[in-house]
C-alpha cells in the first residue's frame, strides 16, 4: 500500500509539471548538430591540442592509478593532487586553492559550514541553486536576497542590517554571494562596485563576499584568470569558486581562499570529506587545461570568441522588422559582454525545437530555472563556432519567426471570420 501511496503521488507530481511545461528528460544531441547550448566556451572538450597534451600527460605517469580509491582525508590525497592546488592558486592570485568534485559541491560545502551561528548571508536574487543548498544547511542565523545586480539594493539590505548592533560592530559576519557571470542572462556583476560598498558599510572588517567565477572562469581577465583578477580585487575577496566544466573543458571546481580557510573546509565541509576524491585522469586533464592558459594557448580562442559576440550580435540585429511589433522574441538591448544570449520568448519550446530540427543544438529554458514570465531560449557561441554557423543559427531564427507570424495571422483571420458568422 505504501508503495502504492508514493507512486501515486511523484505521477501526479511529474503529471503537474508536465501540464505547467516544466517536466525534465535527457537528451541526445544528434553528433552532425551544431552546439550552441553547451558550458564548453573555449571548445576544450573537443580540441585536438588538449588531447594530445592530455594524452601525453597520461603517458608522463606510467603508473597512475585509474581510482582515487577514498577520500581525500583518507586514502584519496595525492601530491599531484596539492601541487595542483598550488598551481592553480597561484594562476588566480590566491593564497590557497581547495579541489572538489564539483561546483555544487564546493558551493554547498562552503555556505553550509563556514558561515557561523547568528551570521547573515545576502544574496543576489539570481545566484546559483547550490548556493541556495549550502545556505539551507547553513547556521547562519538570517538569509537576505538583494535584487539582481542591484547596487542600490544591496545597500539597502545592509543599511537594516547595520541596525543591528553585532553587526554594525563587527562582532556578526555578513557574507555576500554573487556571481562574476550569471548563466541564464549572460550578465556581468557590478563587483567592483559591491566590493567598495561592502567595505564602506561594514568598516569593522566582517563583511565577507564570495563570488562564484564558475562561467567567467577561463574567458574573462588576463589568460582567463577571471572577473576578480581583471579588476584586480584578488585581495578583497573572500572566497571564489572556479570551476573546471565550463570553459576549462573538464570537471570539478576549486575554492580559492585563505589558507585558514582552506584548513576549516577540509575540517568542515561535508561534500569534501566524505566524497572519493577526483581520480588522477580528472587531475591531469585539469592541469593540461592551466599548462594551456598559463602558456597563451587559449589566448586566440579568447579572441575568436569574443569576434564571434560582436558578430551574432550584429546578426540578430537584422531581425528587428520581425520583432518590433510583436511579443514573439525579445532580442538583446546592447552588445553582451558574454558568449550567452538570452532570447526570451513565449514560446521557448516552439523556438528550440524549430532550431534543433535545423541541425542547431539550443535549449528552452523555463521556470522554474529562471523567473516567471522570462522563459527563454539561451544561446551559447564556443571558441568552436564559425561565423557562418551564426549566421546560418540566425537565419533560422528568422524562419521560425516567419511562419509565427504567418500563423498568428491565419488564426487571426479565422477568428474575425468566426465572430462575423456569429453575428
Amino acid at each position: 500500500m505504501a508503495h502504492s501511496t508514493l507512486s501515486s503521488k511523484m505521477t501526479s507530481l511529474l503529471s503537474a509539471r508536465k501540464a505547467n511545461s516544466a517536466f525534465r528528460t535527457l537528451t541526445v544531441s544528434p553528433p552532425t548538430s551544431k552546439d550552441f547550448s553547451s558550458n564548453d566556451f573555449l571548445s576544450l572538450s573537443t580540441s585536438p591540442v588538449l588531447r594530445t597534451a592530455y594524452l601525453s600527460e597520461l603517458t608522463s605517469h606510467p603508473d597512475f592509478r585509474l581510482g582515487s580509491s577514498g577520500s581525500r582525508l583518507l586514502d584519496g590525497n595525492s601530491l599531484y593532487a596539492e601541487t595542483l592546488e598550488k598551481e592553480i592558486a597561484e594562476f588566480h592570485g590566491a593564497e590557497a586553492a581547495l579541489l572538489f568534485n564539483s561546483g555544487f559541491d564546493a558551493n554547498e560545502g562552503l555556505f553550509a559550514c563556514v558561515p557561523q551561528r547568528g551570521d547573515v548571508v545576502v544574496y543576489d536574487a539570481f545566484i546559483h541553486a547550490s548556493v541556495h543548498e549550502g545556505m539551507r544547511l547553513s547556521r547562519a542565523g538570517r538569509k537576505v536576497m538583494f535584487e539582481h545586480n542591484s547596487v542600490p539594493d544591496l545597500e539597502r539590505v545592509l543599511s537594516e542590517l547595520a541596525r543591528d548592533e553585532e553587526v554594525r560592530d563587527g562582532e556578526r559576519n555578513v557574507f555576500v554571494a554573487v556571481e562574476s557571470l550569471y548563466s541564464m542572462d549572460g550578465d556581468l556583476c557590478p563587483l567592483k562596485e559591491i566590493v567598495e560598498l561592502v567595505e564602506r558599510m561594514l568598516p569593522n572588517g566582517n563583511g565577507h563576499i564570495i563570488v562564484d567565477e564558475a562561467h567567467s572562469n577561463g574567458i574573462y581577465g588576463s589568460q582567463g584568470r577571471g572577473v576578480v583578477c581583471s579588476l584586480g580585487l584578488e585581495d578583497r575577496i573572500f572566497a571564489r569558486l572556479h570551476t573546471f566544466g565550463k570553459a576549462i573543458g573538464c570537471n570539478g571546481a576549486a575554492i580559492l581562499c585563505s589558507p585558514l580557510t582552506r584548513a576549516y573546509l577540509i575540517n568542515y565541509a561535508r561534500p569534501l570529506i566524505y566524497t572519493t576524491a577526483m581520480s588522477f585522469p580528472s587531475l591531469a586533464a585539469i592541469k593540461v587545461v592551466y599548462g594551456l592558459m598559463k602558456d597563451g594557448t587559449t589566448v586566440p580562442l579568447i579572441w575568436h570568441l569574443n569576434s564571434l559576440i560582436t558578430h551574432m550580435y550584429e546578426q540578430l540585429l537584422t531581425l528587428q522588422p520581425l520583432t518590433t511589433d510583436s511579443a514573439l522574441l525579445r532580442l538583446p538591448q546592447s552588445l553582451p559582454n558574454s558568449p550567452i544570449f538570452a532570447l526570451l520568448t513565449p514560446e521557448p519550446r516552439s523556438l528550440a525545437k524549430w532550431c534543433q530540427a535545423a541541425g542547431f543544438v539550443v535549449r528552452p529554458i523555463v521556470p522554474p530555472t529562471v523567473p516567471e514570465g522570462t522563459q527563454r531560449v539561451r544561446v551559447c557561441l564556443h571558441a568552436g563556432n564559425s561565423k557562418q554557423e551564426v549566421e546560418a543559427l540566425v537565419a533560422s531564427i528568422r524562419a521560425w519567426l516567419i511562419a509565427r507570424r504567418r500563423a498568428e495571422s491565419a488564426e487571426g483571420i479565422v477568428e474575425s471570420l468566426d465572430v462575423k458568422a456569429r453575428l
